[in-house]
């Protein structure tokens, strides 16, 4: 197949998937105020002990459900500054990064503390391991050096860790940006395939390389391939913030940012869809059940600073909208974007997001 009939092959499944039968057409799905919002904000969830920061959030960046129904957190380390994007550095062991929660909101294990410079990328794989990113790129950060205790600049790799937090595995060079089989800039997300293989998405903005890119690697860390670049025709990326498999197709779902779109890929690397539906995407989660619910932000000129935030939730059988939960957050009261930087549902429907801006963790369970 020559390289323009793959172009247009590629065109037609977008508009296929993004325009099924019996769904609206693209540019015809109800807007978020169109939707309903069957959820119930589960308040004083979860219960953080006052010795970690008070009781209270720093930046929450991401959260998983485990096979065992415990939910776990990845942040920056109880911190608020610099806005965005907190820093773990010397933070120390009071205010770990990695928690681990009870279904009732019930802390049972913590720990990571000084493997972290920047966290952001998290996800859980079929055998309770934990897959996190760094996306530092500063040697020094509020005037400290972005430095472990091996004397290593933190940042610019993915970690594998055990459920009791011991390194497995190191992908990319601490330290050091790139765009190679070997290297990243800027890892924002990290997504298992059920054969193990891994899934980084590479280039959170800015970065050194103008990266923007997805990579694969083998269980045991070989590079298979990448594809990707900057740009906004299927296949490309502008900020790939979070990455995701799921669903019974088991397909690969990229949150575009700045092309404001969810990408779809099977899990060599081919196009499938891509869906503007979904608004502009900074967090993007698929369950067993085909629903897709994404953390994400709609121009609406009406609300306050022109963009209406929330949590859309679809089906990726057909690219519908099904529910939107707005953010309760006040947005002249943050000091950057969006806030559902993280989400995740558990076997029951239950919904969670990590809000970066509003410094929370939200639990939503269905109205029956």
């Amino acid at each position: 197949m020559t390289p323009v009939a793959r172009t247009l092959l590629a065109l037609t499944a977008s508009v296929l998937l993004t325009s099924p039968a019996g769904a609206p057409s693209a540019g015809r799905y109800p807007k978020p105020t169109e939707l309903p919002d069957p959820y119930r904000l589960v308040p004083g969830w979860p219960t953080i002990p006052a010795s970690m920061n008070g009781g209270h959030w720093g930046e929450v960046i991401r959260v998983h459900v485990a096979r065992d129904g415990n939910i776990w957190v990845f942040h920056r380390c109880f911190n608020t500054v610099p806005p965005g994007h907190a820093t773990c550095i010397q933070r120390g062991a009071a205010n770990p990064p990695i928690l681990e929660f009870a279904p009732s909101g019930k802390l049972l294990n913590s720990f990571g503390a000084g493997l972290f410079a920047y966290p952001h990328g998290f996800t859980i794989d079929a055998q309770g391991n934990l897959w996190t990113s760094d996306v530092n790129d500063e040697a020094t950060v509020l005037g400290m050096p972005a430095k472990n205790a091996a004397g290593v600049q933190m940042g610019q790799e993915v970690l594998k860790l055990s459920p009791t937090g011991q390194v497995l595995m190191t992908l990319g060079k601490e330290g050091v940006s790139g765009n190679g089989p070997d290297s990243f800039d800027r890892p924002t997300g990290v997504a298992i395939a059920p054969n193990g293989d891994i899934f980084v998405s590479d280039g959170h903005a800015p970065n050194a390389h103008n990266s923007a890119r997805i990579v694969k690697f083998s269980p045991d860390g070989r590079f298979i391939r990448s594809w990707g670049r900057k740009g906004a025709a299927p296949g490309e990326f502008d900020e790939p913030h979070d990455i995701f498999i799921g669903g019974t197709q088991n397909r690969l779902y990229v949150a575009d940012r700045k092309n404001r779109r969810i990408q779809v890929f099977d899990l060599d690397g081919n196009f499938i869809a891509t869906w503007p539906q979904f608004g502009e995407p900074s967090s993007v989660f698929v369950g067993k059940d085909d629903t897709i619910y994404v953390g994400a932000a709609f121009p609406d000129p009406p609300a306050k600073k022109g963009l209406l935030r929330g949590i859309v939730v679809g089906s990726v059988k057909d690219g519908s909208l099904k529910a939107f939960i707005p953010d309760p957050a006040d947005p002249d009261k943050l000091n950057v974007g969006t806030t559902a930087s993280g989400i995740a549902a558990d076997d029951a429907g239950n919904i969670y997001a990590a809000d970066v801006a509003a410094h929370n963790l939200r639990k939503y369970v269905p109205v029956r």
